[in-house]
This record gives C-alpha cells, structure tokens and sequence, in this order.
C-alpha cells in the first residue's frame, strides 16, 4: 500500500517522464490491478475537490461579469462622444479650409483676366483669321481658304511670333495646306463612292433616254420607276438627262485646287486609278443573275451608268480624262461584259428571258453607241445568245411532239363535216380530189399527228423570227438562221421523239405502219415548209425542204425496223397458240385454228400496207413469210417433242399449204415479187420427202443445184427421223406386220445413210 502510494506520488509530482514509474507498476503483477484501483479512488478524490472549490468561488465569478458587461457600455458611450466630437471638427476645419482656397483662387482668376485681355487684344485678328480658315475649310471652300491662310502666314502671325502658338500655327501652316488638299480628296472620294452607288439611276435615265430618241420600243416597260406615293418625284427625274442627275462640283473644285497646289498629275492619275477600280467592281456580275431580267437591267444600267459619268468628266473635266485612256477602259470593260453575259445567258432555259435580254441589250447598244463608244462585239454575243435561244425552243418542242405523240392514237384522221376538213387541208398542206368529192365522214390517209406537227413547225419558226425583230440581221442571215433551226428540229427534235415513241408498248404494229405512212406525208410537205420559210424571212434561196426529207426518211428508216420487230412479236404471239397432238393417228382435214387466225391478221396488216411503197410492203412481206416458216420448222425440231407420228405431220403440211396458198395470193397487190411462197421451200421440202419417202431421188441428188429437195440437210432429216422411230416403239402390235417391220427396217437403213452422209458434209 505504501508502494503504491509511493508511485502515485511520483506521476503526481513528475509532469514530463513517467517510463519508470510505469515500468514498475507493470513489473508487479499482482499489484497492477490494485494500482489502477487505487488510481481511480485518487482521480474521484480530486474530482470532489476541484467540485467544492468551483461551489466555493462561482458566486464572485459572476459578480465579476456582470461588472465587466457595465464597464464595456460605459466605454462605448466614450466612443461614441470622441468620434462625434472628432467630425464636428473636421467639417469646422474643411470649411475654413475651402474658404481660403477660394480666396487665393479668386485672385488668380482675376490677374488671369487681365493677362488675358491684354493677350487676346494682340491675338485676336490672327484667331479670327484661323477661326475664318476654319469655317471655310468646314464649308468646303477650299480656294478662299488657300487665300486665308495666306493672309494669315504673311500678315497677322508676325504680330504674335513672342507667343508660343506662333510656332505651333507656323508649323501646322504645311499641314493645313495638306488638310485642305485631303479634305478635297476626301470630298472626291464621297463623289466617288455615291457615283458609284448612283450608276444604275444614271444609267437608267441615259437607256430611256436613248429608247424615246430612237423612237423604239423594246418592251422594256420595267426600266420606268414605279411610283410609291403621289409625293413621288420620278416624273421630274424622269425628264432630266444623265448628266443633270449627278453633282459634278467637287470633281472640278479638287482639279482646281490640286491645280494651285502644284499636284495635277498626282490628282489625274488617282481619280483614273480609282475609276478604274470603280470599274472593275461594277463589272462584277451580281449573284444568280441569269435568274431574272432585273438582275441583268441593274447589271447594264450600272454599266452605262459608269460610262456615261466617264463621258461627261471627258467632255468637261479640262484635261482630266482623254479619249485614248477611256477607249482603253471601255474596251477593257466591253471584252469582260462580253464574257459575263455570254456565260451568264448559256445558264438560261428561258426563251421568253432570253428575248428581253435581247431587247435589253439593244437598248445597252444603242445608248452607249450614241456616247461614241464601240459596240460591235456586242452584235456577234446576240449571234451566240440566238444559238442559244434556238436551242431553247427546241428543248421546248421536244415536250411539244411528245404530247402529240402521246395522245395520237395514229389511226386514220376521220372529220365529220366541211370545217373540221377545211381545218385539216388549212392546216396542212394536202389536196386530194377523189377525198374531196366523197362523202362525209371522210378519212384521210395519214393521221392527226401530221397536220399538228406540221403547225407546230411553223410556230417554231414563228418563235424563231421574234429574235430577230429589231436586230439589223440581212434577209440571208435570217433565212440562214431560220434554215438551220428548222433542219435541226426536223433531224434531232422530232425524230428523237418519234424514236422514243417507238418504244411505248401501247402502240401495235399497225400503229407503227400509221407512223410510216405519216413520216412520208411529213416528207412530202417539206417543199412546203421551205416555202414557209422564204415568205416568212423574205428569202428566195434555202434547201431545208431537201434536207428535211432526207431526215425523215431516216426517221421512217427507224419505223420500219420497229415495223419488222413488231411484226416477228405478233407473229410469235400466234404461233404460240399452236396446240399440235404430235402423235395423232389422222390429220383433221382442214388447217388448226392458229393458222387460220394468223393468215387473217396478216390480211388486215397487208392491207394496211399497201399505203407503204412498194419496196417496203414487198419487204415486210418477206420478213413475216420467212419468219412463219422458220418458225414451224424450229417447232418440228424443237427438243421438247421427242415423238413425232405421221398423221402430225400430215396435219403440220395442210397447215404449210395453207400459208403457201396465202403468200401466192399478192397480198399486197401486184408486186416485182414473183412469189412470196418462196420462203416456204425448206419447209415444204422436208415435209414432202418425209410423206413421199423419196430418199432415193435425196440420196441420188444430193448436193446438185437442180436437187428437189436442195433445202433439206442431212441433220435436219436425222432429228424428225428419230422422232418417227421414237413414236413406232410405242406400237406394240406394230411388230407382228410384215409391213410394218420392213418399214422399220428402212428407217433404220436410211436413218444409217443420213449419219454416213451428215459426217461426210462435215468433213
């Protein structure tokens, strides 16, 4: 008990280092816990203390808090007095700080007066003169100003050279003259840039102008400004010139006073300079101007504009502009104009906007012509735009001959009365004394599609000749013109049409043949569209009717090669209806039913023919002849029929010797053709050799020109023969005939030969 007491007297005693104390606490095992206990006893020991000693003083502890917050008011109180005694005294201060201040500067200002006065009385006629200068310069007036300062150099600044001023005005003296110079070039510069702004309303006025002294009209209704209000003064503006709408003044007072200043030929070369910049922005085309006729009337307006201004600074400006230096600049100009509207005019699918582009240029010529300036090349750019407006139109007759396309029905023209055939005959040029007498309805050989494209032609060429009003052109040229366009719509527009109408599968054979014997109608008239051409350009000469029908003919050329197609189509259309028993026993007696369909569609289609040439209706002919017999033997060979019998092909030759009978009938009347039966003979060979069984008389001839059947080849009689041995092996009682089997037998023999004489051809 003592240790422990011992121990707690040294951690109370000790405040830094406890390491040995602690270690013999923990060294005495048994005596740690008693420690700790011990320890705690001690630690509620002090806490009783230390809790009646705070019992004992906490009454004074608040006596003295209380008499601290009483001294902390009485404090602030202080504060406050000090602070407001301290501004009371400030503001005493500043007053009579300020007013001494006052005092001292009223009387500077006062001797400053007096300075002043004495001053201003020796300088007051040279400020008056600065102050003159001043104003002048502020007024434009630049000359006066030059003699003020003058005056002021040479007469009142002496009077005040002790000043300093002096020196500074002796100084600006050079700048001035240098500020008037500016000043006057600036006010050039604001002509320069209002001028440039102004061109169009110039060149407006100058344009309509020129049209009321030519006495023309041009259509050009929309160079006249619209009013806006009844207060609208255009009508007075109307009626002053070019030149009268423009300020030329400070042109003239900044070449006069550069004149004094000795710097003519800096002015002279700065105001070409700055027009010829003025020049190119102005050549500038605005955006998109091909899209409106606005665009190109501002455009050119501008133009003229410019020119016009350059014209009267020539005629009046002393000097400042000669004739060599503005043809330079016009041509300059004109070559990139030129190009402009060359380009800008080939974007154009307008032909409507390309004629009052045409009258708008004629306007810009005749005014700039009038001003003495070239216009020459501008006569070859309406050569080039009327290339250009020819080929519009014929963009625009191509959807013209497609609708009429597209709606005929190319059958016969039928009228009903005297004025629907007084119509047609006025409309297209066509008499024919036999129609004429007849009675109604009537019809006419061709279809409606040839009087409306024969009118559309002539409303072609109409349009043609409204780009040649007002141009000067020479009855050839335009005769030239009219010619070349009009050979190109017959060569390239209409046939590219009618080409392209070919190939629509409403139209059937015989509406192609409509369109033959239309195209050579069409042929026909071209004498008169020549004739047309020459009264309407007031020429004798041109050759487009001759042309015209070479062009047509290969338009018709191109008909009949869809004719024969068309043809082949509808011929193989009825032949596939063709419904054979390639094993029947007997033939019926009479042609199958196809075959009798076939030849009257061919009647129908030959009778149509016959308003063909000659040549042509021969041709056909020969094609669907040749075809129908291609055909049939293709069929008979074909490798899906793998039996043939005889009875099939007896049937197969009454329905041959019903074509042969047709095609030897002159279908289409009497031709140089001998026989159309002709195109039968391969035919009718194979089928009379396999019915004769004349393989003797084949074998004997072979090979010879006077051979009867010389159409017949050895692999063609080979394949129906094996078809026939093929359909015998379906008899079965066909072995038990003596007859039967020697026939088999010498099928067998000469289906043998036809090999030996097949590999002998071939080698």
């Amino acid at each position: 008990m003592q240790n422990q007491e011992h121990l707690l007297q040294e951690i109370e005693g000790i405040d830094d280092y406890w390491g040995p104390t602690f270690r013999a606490i923990y060294d005495q095992d048994d005596d740690s816990r008693k420690f700790i206990d011990t320890l705690d006893n001690r630690i509620k020991q002090y806490d009783k203390e230390i809790e009646r000693m705070c019992n004992f003083y906490y009454q004074g502890f608040i006596d003295s808090i209380r008499e601290l917050q009483q001294v902390e008011n009485q404090a602030s109180k202080l504060k406050k007095q000090v602070v407001q005694l301290n501004s009371n005294v400030q503001t005493i201060v500043a007053e009579v700080t300020n007013a001494g201040e006052e005092l001292v500067k009223a009387r500077q200002v006062e001797n400053n007066i007096q300075m002043a006065i004495n001053s201003l009385s020796l300088c007051l006629p040279a400020l008056s003169s600065y102050s003159k200068l001043q104003k002048q310069m502020a007024d434009k007036r630049y000359y006066p100003a030059l003699k003020t300062l003058e005056q002021l150099e040479q007469l009142y600044l002496p009077q005040v050279s002790h000043y300093k001023f002096f020196r500074q005005m002796i100084e600006k003296i050079p700048k001035l003259r240098e500020n008037i110079k500016e000043s006057s070039m600036s006010d050039l510069n604001c002509f320069l840039e209002t001028i440039r702004k102004f061109s169009s309303k110039v060149g407006e006025a100058a344009m309509k102008h020129s049209v009321e002294q030519q006495n023309f009209d041009f259509g050009l209704t929309k160079l006249k400004k619209k009013k806006d209000s009844p207060e609208d003064n255009s009508d007075d503006e109307d009626s002053l010139s070019a030149q009268d709408l423009i300020d030329f003044s400070p042109v003239y007072r900044c070449l006069h006073i550069c004149t004094v200043l000795s710097s003519r030929d800096t002015f002279d070369a700065y105001y070409r300079q700055q027009r010829r910049e003025q020049a190119l922005l102005t050549l500038h085309p605005p955006n998109n101007m091909h899209e409106s006729i606005a665009s190109y009337c501002y455009y050119l307006q501008c133009i003229v504009g410019f020119f016009v201004v350059e014209d009267h600074v020539l005629n009046t400006g002393n000097g400042l502009l000669t004739r060599p230096y503005l043809e330079d600049l016009w041509k300059m100009a004109s070559d990139k104009v030129v190009s402009i509207m060359r380009t800008n005019t080939a974007y154009c699918t307008d032909a409507n906007l390309l004629l009052r582009i045409k009258d708008l240029i004629m306007v810009f010529c005749i005014t700039l012509r009038s001003y003495g300036y070239s216009v020459k090349n501008y006569m070859e750019l309406l050569h080039e735009i009327q290339e250009h407006y020819n080929e519009i139109l014929m963009q625009k007759w191509v959807q013209v001959f497609r609708d009429i396309l597209y709606r005929e029905t190319f059958c016969h023209l039928e009228v009903e009365n005297q004025d629907q055939y007084d119509n047609v005959v006025r409309t297209f040029p066509y008499q024919d004394d036999q129609l004429e007498s007849s009675a109604f309805p009537r019809k006419f050989p061709f279809s409606s599609m040839v009087p409306s494209v024969y009118d559309q032609v002539k409303q072609f060429i109409f349009a043609c000749l409204k780009f040649s009003n007002d141009l000067n052109f020479s009855e050839g040229e335009v005769d030239e013109m009219v010619q070349k366009s009009t050979k190109l719509l017959l060569s390239r527009t209409f046939s590219g049409c009618l080409s392209s109408a070919f190939h629509q599968p409403r139209l059937g054979l015989l509406q192609v043949i409509q369109i033959i014997v239309d195209t050579g109608y069409l042929e026909k008239s071209s004498k008169s569209i020549q004739q047309f051409v020459s009264e309407a350009t007031g020429s004798t000469g041109g050759t487009v009717g001759d042309d015209a029908g070479i062009t047509l003919g290969v338009a018709r050329s191109d008909a009949e090669h869809h004719m024969y197609d068309k043809m082949k189509l509808k011929l193989n259309e009825f032949l596939d209806l063709e419904d054979y028993d390639w094993m029947l026993v007997e033939p019926t007696g009479q042609a199958s039913s196809f075959v009798t369909d076939l030849i009257n569609f061919l009647r129908v289609v030959f009778n149509a023919l016959r308003n063909l040439t000659e040549e042509v209706s021969v041709h056909v002919c020969q094609v669907a002849f040749e075809h129908i017999s291609k055909s049939i033997l293709n069929l008979l060979l074909s490798d899906d029929i793998k039996q043939l019998s005889m009875g099939a092909l007896n049937q197969l030759n009454l329905d041959v010797i019903q074509c042969e009978l047709f095609a030897a009938s002159e279908p289409v009347g009497k031709t140089d053709e001998p026989d159309f039966s002709q195109y039968f003979a391969p035919l009718r060979q194979l089928l009379d050799l396999l019915l004769s069984w004349d393989w003797s008389t084949y074998f004997h001839d072979y090979g010879q020109e006077t051979s009867k059947y010389s159409h017949v080849k050895p692999t063609t009689a080979i394949i129906v023969l094996e078809k026939l041995k093929e359909a015998d092996k379906k008899s079965v009682f066909s072995v038990l005939k003596k007859s039967e089997r020697d026939k088999k037998k010498l099928l067998e023999t000469v289906l043998k030969q036809l090999k030996q004489l097949a590999i002998t051809v071939q080698q």
